[in-house]
């Protein structure tokens, strides 16, 4: 197949995931692509996400990689086979991909589950408090470039809102619901649309209280992105570099054990939701 125009975080994992397979095999993309009746620079397209490969394909350097994990195989053919052009690509040219790649993820998985700890998540935000995010982290972003960004964040909301919401739970630090990243009212905004969000049944919420024992995951903030089956779950963490996509099964072992840890040191969905209730009366 031609090389593709644009790479797409699912084309890319589809690559990857294809590379994972062939080096698990010993097997060099040269002798890959002898498989395939090709060349290595072809097999190195596919694997980058450069390039699309058939689902005929994909079956064909499954089986010669020794993998017999016919669920795993079936959604790498859906991978290899999907042609969705998600509303994220309206963005394309507009803002930088990280945008597009977490839309692109979040619509995809089967589940989200989330930890925040300095700010509300991007999936519960209302326009003005995601305005102030915005606004206050890269200050002199003209509105030409604001306004695409804050659209953006409130269309990412339904995945969690459409017609066929995907299951969201979220653990969330108290200081993120207590501090103004604007004002007063936006603050309480802000918490009156967490409490719609977990009483439409859109979001499972925890809530850290700051006085919480035994809590020291402060820099546990991360989405993760559950796939269709676990080797494909995606991970996704924000650095002062930029939002890395984790997909090495090391390190998603890792990070679900922290999820859990962290989870423990919540409250429950009850007892948060008459936390943040009492939070907003408060405020």
């Amino acid at each position: 197949m031609p090389p593709k125009r644009h790479l797409t975080a699912r084309r890319v994992r589809l690559g990857a995931e294809l590379r994972k397979l062939r080096e698990a095999m010993g097997m060099k993309s040269r002798e890959a692509a002898e498989l395939l009746g090709a060349d290595s620079v072809q097999i190195s397209q596919i694997e980058s996400g450069v390039a699309g490969v058939s689902a005929k394909r994909v079956r064909h350097l499954a089986a010669h990689y020794a993998c017999t994990d016919e669920e795993f195989i079936d959604a790498l053919v859906a991978m290899a086979t999907d042609r969705t052009r998600g509303w994220w690509e309206e963005y394309r040219g507009v803002l930088p991909s990280v945008f597009l790649d977490t839309a692109e993820v979040e619509h995809h998985a089967t589940a989200l589950r989330e930890i925040v700890i300095t700010h509300v998540p991007g999936l519960l935000q209302t326009a003005d408090y995601a305005r102030a995010v915005y606004t206050y982290m890269m200050p002199g972003l003209p509105e030409s470039e604001l306004a695409p960004r804050v659209e953006h964040r409130m269309r990412r909301r339904a995945v969690i809102e459409g017609d066929d919401p995907t299951p969201y739970e979220t653990i969330i630090h108290e200081f993120a619901l207590r501090v103004r990243v604007a004002d007063r009212q936006v603050t309480q905004a802000q918490l009156r649309r967490v409490l719609e969000q977990i009483e439409g049944g859109h979001a499972v919420v925890r809530v850290i209280p700051v006085n919480q024992d035994g809590f020291a995951g402060a820099d546990a903030s991360m989405m993760h992105a559950c796939g269709p089956v676990p080797q494909l779950d995606t991970v996704l963490r924000d650095f002062p570099t930029g939002t890395a996509f984790i997909d090495v099964e090391p390190q998603l072992n890792q990070l679900r054990t922290l999820f859990r840890k962290v989870e423990k040191a919540s409250l429950a969905p009850a007892a948060s939701l008459d936390f943040i209730h009492h939070l907003t009366k408060e405020l």
